[in-house]
């Protein structure tokens, strides 16, 4: 048996030492063979660095360097095309993923009755309540309107058998939301709740508005409903305007009412007009994603990397 770690990084030099520390203690315990899969998304510190160092003293360390910052879906698609083991586990670099939690997620695989081990936050003790409300809203939003079956405080912290992997890389999309792809392959998954852990070191990477652009992405990468919604209300709209135009007309000519209000129809045609533009804009989203998927072009370049069998360009 063996377990393919894969840890996606950016700018995690202050975090790896002690990731690093901790995960290797936890497999000693587990005692079977493993790999630890380190993908430097173009790092901008001295990340690449201290793997390189790590590499060279610890033999079960793989590591790929892409060319640039591609984004942590790319450099989980990479780690999940290069993994090797028979389990396969995707964890941030940052400690919110602990590794003590390895061992109970390999345990409950080996009964057989489960396909994956994913892990939840119980709590969010620590995020700020304006981002834990929106996180709320997103799930509940996303799990009516898509057919992705995403529970609310998931992490991409999980432990997966071979046979789920490969489905998940046979995914090959450009626009990737693992959240979304995790739900849609189906596959039994056991739900492990855990307790908020706070950043060990370093930043998060994650703003405000990048997380809302990554809801976004979400709801147009595995729903239409946007799309549904433009178009009924362009029909209610417009049998709407029907109506009023057979009343106004007939106003005109029974009570021969010139229907005056030039100021209220300026603020009609204004709103009109802004509703408009705001469905192509939604149309436009799915539309430039569909642009991004003809183009073919790679997820990801790998630049440097310590590995034989290494896909460089995927």
């Amino acid at each position: 048996m063996k377990l393919s770690l894969i840890v996606p990084c950016y700018n995690e030099q202050q975090a790896l030492p002690i990731f690093h520390k901790a995960v290797t203690a936890v497999m000693a315990d587990i005692g079977c063979e493993y790999e630890l899969l380190f993908v430097n998304d173009g790092s901008r510190d001295g990340t690449l660095d201290y793997i390189r160092s790590a590499a060279a003293q610890d033999s079960h360390i793989v590591y790929l360097s892409f060319s640039r910052n591609f984004g942590k879906e790319a450099a989980m698609y990479a780690g999940f095309c290069n993994a090797t083991g028979d389990y396969v586990a995707v964890m941030d670099a940052d400690m919110q993923d602990p590794p003590a939690l390895l061992p109970r997620m390999l345990e409950i695989l080996q009964t057989g009755q489960y396909d994956s081990v994913a892990t939840r936050r119980a709590d969010r003790t620590g995020e700020p309540p304006i981002r834990s409300w929106f996180s709320r809203m997103f799930y509940r939003l996303i799990n009516r309107i898509s057919d992705a079956d995403i529970v609310s405080g998931a992490r991409d912290f999980r432990l997966m058998r071979r046979e789920m992997v490969d489905a998940i890389v046979s995914m090959s999309e450009y626009n990737r939301f693992s959240k979304g792809i995790f739900g849609w392959i189906g596959f039994k998954t056991y739900w492990l709740p855990y307790e908020n852990v706070e950043r060990v070191a370093g930043q998060t990477k994650w703003s405000f508005w990048g997380l809302f652009k990554y809801a976004l992405d979400g709801i147009t990468n595995f729903s239409q409903t946007p799309l549904s919604i433009a178009s009924w209300f362009g029909i209610g709209m417009t049998a709407f305007s029907f109506f009023m135009l057979c009343f106004i007309v007939l106003r005109r000519l029974i009570f021969g009412d010139p229907v005056a209000g030039w100021a209220s129809t300026v603020c009609v045609i204004v709103f009109i007009g802004g509703l408009q533009m705001f469905f192509l804009g939604v149309i436009g989203q799915y539309l430039a994603k569909t642009y991004l998927e003809t183009k073919r072009r790679p997820h990801y370049i790998v630049s440097e990397t310590n590995g034989k069998d290494i896909k460089k360009i995927k």
